[in-house]
């Protein structure tokens, strides 16, 4: 999966969004800045399919196709879209995309889920106050889990706090196993991508069937 944003830009004058342009694609992680409490989100919506761009266009596979970047392109922890409850415990959050995603969401369940990605510790912790690092990894597991999802687009994990060097290397660690990711955050954080090596892999996703996803996806 290949996914080009040419240009694109929100809002009267662009004031939502100035023009920006970024590529991520299968087995890749890319880093590309948004700065204000708005635009990240914005930028976030455009990248995956959810909102359509005012200037510039969103090509998936060569092609305008924002109902496939809808379905193939999970948008993850973007402020007021689809970040979690704050007061909410991780345990209550995998539980609920747990469901979402066809899968057992009962209080054990939960717990083997959590201990199985090494979240066993932090399942009664508030999602606000969890290492920002684990918060990316188990949002984006749960985000993965998903039938059909091929992408990742993670919004503003600076946001939390924490070295960017290690919400970097989660979002490495999901293209090694071919995702497409891109990451979007504040300037200040671009330095990492410059620091670290943006990961180039062939895609490796597992296919899920009706009987490994235990239901609906």
């Amino acid at each position: 999966m290949r996914v080009v944003l040419d240009a694109v830009g929100k809002g009267r004058r662009e004031h939502a969004l100035p023009a920006t342009s970024a590529v991520f694609e299968s087995g890749r992680v890319t880093l590309t800045s948004a700065e204000t409490a708005q635009r990240p989100t914005v930028l976030g919506l455009i990248a995956s399919g959810r909102m359509r761009p005012d200037t510039g266009r969103v090509d998936l596979d060569g092609r305008k196709d924002a109902a496939g970047l809808r379905r193939r392109v999970a948008l993850v922890d973007a402020p007021d879209v689809s970040e979690p409850e704050p007061n909410v415990t991780l345990a209550g959050v995998a539980a609920e995309e747990l469901m979402f995603a066809g899968r057992r969401s009962d209080p054990l369940a939960v717990r083997r889920w959590l201990a199985d990605h090494g979240l066993a510790a932090a399942a009664s912790v508030p999602v606000s106050n969890v290492d920002p690092a684990d918060r990316v990894r188990a949002l984006c597991e749960l985000a993965v889990l998903r039938a059909g999802v091929e992408g990742i687009v993670l919004v503003a994990p600076d946001r939390h706090g924490g070295e960017p060097a290690a919400w970097w290397s989660v979002a490495g660690d999901f293209a090694t196993r071919g995702y497409a990711v891109l990451v979007i955050a504040g300037r200040a954080a671009q330095g990492v991508a410059a620091e670290a090596p943006r990961v180039i892999a062939r895609p490796r996703i597992r296919r899920l069937t009706a009987a490994t996803r235990g239901g609906r996806g």
